[in-house]
């Protein structure tokens, strides 16, 4: 991002950048919609294509133990133009599966030779990596999440991958009662650890991992039996969590408490409340996960 322009909760117009608004700049990098309305925004664009090398190795649910442990094992010897998520998902003819899911940001030659070595951990069940346009990445699971579900979700961040982590992860998605839920391990690393957790309102930069337990399901008679199979799994995976969340990841306030969005901007939160004193005192945009106004 190189510049926005803002509405501010007064009515004026501002263009927010490293050299106008500055503090404003920072903050709407990762501090939501908690200090006005953004109706335009500068990119510095990066070349990506027409094709990428990117998709799911699938595995029998079981042998995401060792899966997994392969892939993290590899993780830290992986080119910036790698990413490997992690996750547990269902199938459409109900068979559970555990999976791999590279991408590459590159040429499909060095993108075939990057994802080798994954496909080194064994013949999977189902091999679906290959060349694809970006834009088909962008929609890759749109089918695992149709449209007027209702859904339930909890994530957190952690700074290492433990092998009981794992096999809990494995082991606990086989008493959901959803075909839609998943188990997700979303890759950090890379360029995002390389940045200063206070250089942006995004402070949880020394993750390894983003933990996503969410889960779907049609029937509101179900809700109670699909939200505690995710709030179970959490109270089971909590041991093993750092005290910290990607704000997009939150659900309503009043299903995770105040202290959850404090946990997303941790050390920079005090910072938030004070340029949200600054340009929102009223606290006019509070149907967010808000940061309330303060004055330090």
């Amino acid at each position: 991002l190189i510049s926005a322009d803002v509405v501010t909760a007064d009515g004026r117009l501002v263009t927010a950048s490293a050299d106008e608004h500055s503090e404003l700049f920072w903050g709407l990098r990762g501090g939501g919609g908690n200090f006005g309305v953004v109706i335009s925004m500068e990119f510095q664009l990066h070349e990506v294509g027409p094709n990428l090398v990117a998709g799911p190795l699938f595995y029998p649910r079981e042998q995401g133990r060792d899966a997994f442990r392969f892939a993290r094992d590899r993780a830290a010897s992986q080119p910036d133009e790698l990413i490997c998520h992690l996750g547990v998902v269902t199938a459409p003819d109900g068979a559970q599966l555990s999976a791999l899911i590279p991408v590459y940001v590159g040429s499909i030659t060095d993108g075939e030779r990057a994802i080798e070595p994954l496909r080194q951990f064994g013949p999977p069940a189902a091999d679906m990596a290959g060349p694809i346009p970006y834009q088909a990445l962008q929609s890759l699971f749109n089918a695992a999440y149709p449209t007027g579900l209702r859904n339930y979700w909890k994530a957190a961040f952690i700074g290492e991958l433990p092998d009981d982590l794992i096999d809990l992860m494995v082991e606990s998605y086989a008493g959901t009662p959803s075909p839609y839920a998943a188990l997700l391990l979303e890759q950090c690393g890379g360029a995002v650890n390389r940045v200063g957790a206070s250089e942006t309102a995004f402070p949880h930069r020394n993750a390894a991992y983003n933990v996503v337990i969410t889960t779907a399901w049609d029937d509101p008679s179900s809700d109670e039996r699909n939200i505690q199979w995710v709030r179970d799994t959490w109270n089971q995976f909590s041991p093993f969590l750092d005290d910290s969340v990607y704000v997009n990841y939150l659900n309503e306030q009043r299903l995770e408490g105040g202290n959850r969005v404090r946990a997303a901007y941790g050390p920079n939160y005090e910072r938030l409340a004070a340029l949200k004193q600054q340009y929102d005192p009223r606290n006019l945009f509070r149907h967010n996960q808000n940061i309330a106004p303060v004055t330090v």
